[in-house]
């Protein structure tokens, strides 16, 4: 009797063997070869579920975002406006070491997404979510009566976003400079203002 596989986990499984190569290897050392040699699969077998190396990338990019937005959704269950919104980037901000392999995830998909129609439009629609969802935190927040400056809700969601993409960054780049602690302060110091 010939063996089933199931191809939604073979495909799950390449993906997490990806995140952990790229995070040790780097974008330039997750080949497919690597990559085939640490899931345990010749080096052609990868071809039925990911054809090229872009294709993976673009799985590992999801793969990052659907766990971050598990994470948001159990972290802001029962929480609404700034309370909320506040939960909501700490789950995104790389303060420990799960997120920061995430981060070196996302800033490879992001040079990729530059120049390929597709993934920038996979970016897109991802931060598309993510706005509405900001948004409306905030406007809950607003009716709540927690936010009262008059900055319009858009600037407050790209700032947001800015800062925390950014983080992404320099968490990767400057580990030792730019803590968890002081990701926070700096989130908490512009929620404040508001």
């Amino acid at each position: 009797m010939p063996k089933v596989v199931d191809h939604d986990a073979r495909r799950l499984e390449l993906v997490k063997v990806t995140w952990r190569v790229i995070a040790r290897e780097g974008i330039d050392g997750a080949t497919m070869r690597e990559i085939a040699t640490r899931a345990g699969f010749a080096n052609g077998a990868l071809k039925p579920y990911f054809a090229s190396k872009d294709q993976l990338l673009a799985a590992a990019f999801q793969h990052v975002f659907n766990l971050t937005n598990e994470r948001t959704e159990r972290r802001t269950t029962g929480l609404r406006g700034l309370e909320a919104l506040r939960a909501f980037c700490h789950e995104v901000l790389p303060l420990d070491e799960q997120r920061i392999l995430e981060a070196r995830i996302v800033i490879p998909f992001w040079q990729k997404a530059l120049t390929d129609p597709e993934k920038a439009q996979q970016h897109e629609q991802d931060m598309n979510q993510w706005r509405e969802q900001m948004r409306r935190y905030l406007q809950q927040a607003r009716d709540d009566g927690d936010i009262t400056q008059p900055v319009e809700d858009i600037q407050i969601v790209r700032h947001l976003l800015s800062t925390m993409m950014g983080a992404q960054i320099m968490a990767v780049l400057y580990p030792a400079e730019f803590s968890p602690s002081q990701q926070v302060e700096a989130l908490d110091a512009y929620l404040g203002m508001l």
